[in-house]
C-alpha cells in the first residue's frame, strides 16, 4: 500500500511567467501639454503687462471692464474695434492712449530731434544764467560795501550771455586816469564776483573800455586802446586772485571808445567801465570757430606774402 502510495503521489511543476511592463496611457501627455500651454500664455502675459504704459493698461481694463462703453465713447465701429489680429480683441498695445481707430496706418518712430535737444539746453542754460544774475544781485544787496557802489553795477542778459559791467562815476573811479592800477574798492568788488562766476562753468570775455578822451600824445603812442587792454588784464588777474579758475577766461580786449556805454555823451565817466561776459555755449562755439578759421587761414597768408616778389622802394618817399 505504501509503494502504491508513492506511486500515485502527483508532480508538480512550477512555471515562473515574466509578466512585461502594463501599457502606458496617453493622459500625462495630455496633462504636460496644458501644463506648458498655460505657463507659456502666464510668461506671455507677464511680458505684456511690463511692455505697455500705465496709460494702455488702464485702457485694456476699462476695455474688459466695459467693452461696449469703450467702443462708444472711442466713437468706433464696434466693441472690437481695433487692429489687433484677434476679432474683438481691444487696444491695440502700440499704441500711446486710448482706443482709435486708425486702419492701416503704420505706427509712427520715435525719432530724436536734435533741434529740440538744442533748445531744451539754451532754456537750461539761459535759466543758469538768469539765476547767476539773481545771485549777483543778492550778493551785493547783502554787502554793507558793495551795496555802496550798487549804482556803479549794471547788470544784464544779451544774445552772449550774462553781461555784467562795472562803470564810473564822477567821484568814485576804477582807475586812476590814465592809469590801469585797480581801486582798492573795485579790487574787493572783482574778488566777490570771482567767487561766484567760479561756481558756474561758463567762460568769460573780459572787456576795458575808455571814454573819448585822448591822449596828449596821439593815437601813435600810448593811447586809449592800450589803456583799456591793460585795464582789462589787470581786472583779469584779480579775478584770478579771487578764485576764479585761470581756463575760465577765453578772451581778454581792448575796445578804447569804440563802443560807448553813452553815444550821446562820449565823455560821460559810465562809459570808462569793464565788461565781463559770462558767455553761453553758443557764444562760446562762435567765439572758438572763428579762431580755428583765422589759425588756418595765417599759414597761408604767411606763405602768400613770403612767395610774392619785394617791391623796389620809392626813391622820394620818406621813410614811416
Amino acid at each position: 500500500m505504501a509503494g502504491d502510495s508513492k506511486k500515485l503521489q502527483p508532480i508538480i511543476v512550477k512555471r515562473i511567467k515574466r509578466g512585461g511592463h502594463a501599457a502606458h496611457g496617453g493622459a500625462w501627455k495630455i496633462a504636460y501639454a496644458d501644463f506648458v500651454t498655460a505657463m507659456m500664455a502666464f510668461f506671455l502675459l507677464m511680458w505684456l503687462l511690463g511692455s505697455t504704459t500705465e496709460g494702455d493698461r488702464k485702457g485694456i481694463a476699462d476695455y474688459f471692464q466695459n467693452p461696449l462703453k469703450v467702443a462708444l465713447l472711442s466713437q468706433g465701429s464696434g466693441s472690437g474695434d481695433s487692429s489687433s489680429v484677434v476679432k474683438g480683441g481691444g487696444t491695440d498695445l502700440t499704441r500711446s492712449e486710448g482706443q482709435v481707430k486708425r486702419g492701416e496706418i503704420d505706427e509712427k518712430r520715435k525719432t530724436i530731434n536734435l533741434q529740440t535737444i538744442k533748445h531744451e539746453a539754451r532754456r537750461a542754460e539761459a535759466a543758469r544764467l538768469q539765476a547767476l544774475q539773481k545771485k549777483m544781485q543778492e550778493m551785493i544787496a547783502d554787502n554793507p560795501r558793495l551795496a555802496a557802489m550798487s549804482s556803479q553795477i549794471r547788470l544784464d542778459m544779451t544774445p552772449d550771455g550774462l553781461r555784467i559791467q562795472i562803470v564810473d562815476e564822477q567821484n568814485r573811479a576804477m582807475f586812476d586816469s590814465g592809469s590801469a592800477v585797480v581801486k582798492p574798492y573795485m579790487r574787493e568788488l572783482l574778488h566777490e564776483i570771482a567767487q561766484v562766476l567760479a561756481e558756474v562753468p561758463n567762460r568769460l570775455t573780459i572787456e576795458g573800455h575808455t571814454d573819448a578822451a585822448p591822449f596828449a600824445g596821439g593815437e601813435r603812442g600810448y593811447s586809449n586802446w592800450e589803456l583799456s587792454s591793460d585795464r582789462a588784464n589787470a581786472s583779469r588777474r584779480e579775478l584770478l586772485a579771487g578764485g576764479l579758475p585761470e581756463a575760465r577766461v577765453l578772451r581778454v580786449q581792448g575796445l578804447a571808445s569804440s563802443a560807448l556805454y553813452e553815444r550821446d555823451a562820449p565823455l560821460s565817466p559810465v562809459n570808462r567801465r569793464i565788461s565781463l561776459i559770462v558767455m553761453n555755449r553758443e557764444a562760446e562755439d562762435r567765439l572758438l570757430a572763428s579762431g580755428a578759421e583765422l589759425a588756418q587761414a595765417l599759414p597761408a597768408i604767411g606763405a602768400s606774402s613770403a612767395d610774392a616778389p619785394a617791391q623796389p622802394a620809392t626813391p622820394h618817399e620818406p621813410p614811416r
